[in-house]
């Protein structure tokens, strides 16, 4: 899948407030915060992004629904299932 920013963008440090037992168990565990919550707000946005075009063209899906309702697709006819 595509991203929806530049992966090559460089790196810029944040300060970030974490619950302290959450923290000392992800450390314990060797895990990489940084990875994680690149990947978790990237995932977020790609949430936001799609929810986002299904409200811009909510319009357009209900009348591409409705029409399909109405008179079926184009390949009613040559289909054996």
């Amino acid at each position: 899948m595509q991203a929806n920013y530049n992966t090559d963008a460089p790196k810029k440090p944040v300060n970030l407030t974490l619950n302290s037992d959450l923290l000392k168990l992800s450390k314990d565990m060797g895990l990489n915060l940084s990875s994680l919550a690149e990947e978790a707000i990237a995932q977020a946005v790609r949430t936001r992004l799609a929810e986002a075009w299904l409200h811009e063209n909510a319009e357009a899906i209900q009348a591409y629904n409705s029409r399909i309702e109405a008179h079926g697709v184009f390949s009613d006819g040559l289909r054996s299932f």
